[in-house]
């Protein structure tokens, strides 16, 4: 999962990034409202975190732009700000959680499942597949009630192409779902978590469609069944 941090201050920023690749997911920071919008405008983020005193303005008008343009991802706004008409203006305007700082990284990462979870029509924390059972909270995947060890990168493809509904995954895509601009990728690294993957939970879960990318067939569909490109 992608996603993008709105934060001037240095200090916040840096340790949001570091706990949200601790936690899994590929981050990138932006210090400002224009910052912000062009990052959005060339790559896909899953969830925004989303501070309201930027340098060049105030947040929520930002979010009351994305919203009039019908960009419908989760956006959370973390602030300062704690007072009742500041809370209800965040809602009101299109956040789907507003969080007042400090908080603790646990409550942070909780919220941010769970607004993933309502942008996926999905009410349980839990993700199944066949006999897998994922549980994105404590990171842990069973089969057939058996432990499947997964290391962080792995997990998180998992659950990229999981998500996805059976739909074909683009490479780039899935890079970008996995690294932020700032991370070394190496030219086989996609490769490599596919193979441990199939290692792992069988030859045959994910495929490839080549010159296309990667998906993992939904549990009855037949091997003629063609998804669509993600």
């Amino acid at each position: 999962m992608r996603v993008l941090v709105v934060e001037d201050d240095p200090g916040i920023a840096a340790g949001l990034l570091a706990m949200l690749k601790a936690a899994g997911y590929a981050a990138d920071v932006s210090a400002s409202l224009a910052s912000a919008s062009s990052a959005i405008a060339v790559e896909v983020f899953d969830l925004v975190l989303l501070d309201r005193g930027l340098p060049d303005g105030d947040g929520l008008q930002w979010l009351r732009q994305l919203r009039e343009r019908g960009l419908k991802l989760p956006v959370l706004i973390l602030t300062a700000r704690d007072a009742l008409p500041d809370r209800v203006a965040g809602l009101d305007e299109g956040a789907d959680d507003y969080l007042v700082k400090p908080f603790e990284p646990e409550e942070l990462l909780a919220r941010m499942r769970l607004a993933l979870r309502r942008s996926e029509g999905r009410a349980s924390p839990l993700l199944r597949h066949g006999d897998l059972e994922i549980d994105p909270a404590a990171h842990t995947v069973t089969r057939a009630g058996q432990p499947v060890n997964l290391r962080v990168k792995e997990f998180a493809l998992l659950l990229a192409l999981l998500r996805s509904g059976g739909q074909v995954l683009s490479r780039q895509r899935l890079e970008e779902t996995l690294y932020g601009f700032d991370e070394a990728l190496d030219s086989n690294a996609l490769e490599v978590h596919i193979h441990h993957l199939r290692r792992k939970l069988g030859d045959d879960f994910v495929k490839t469609v080549r010159g296309v990318g990667y998906f993992v067939p939904r549990p009855g569909d037949t091997p003629s069944s063609k998804p669509g490109r993600g």
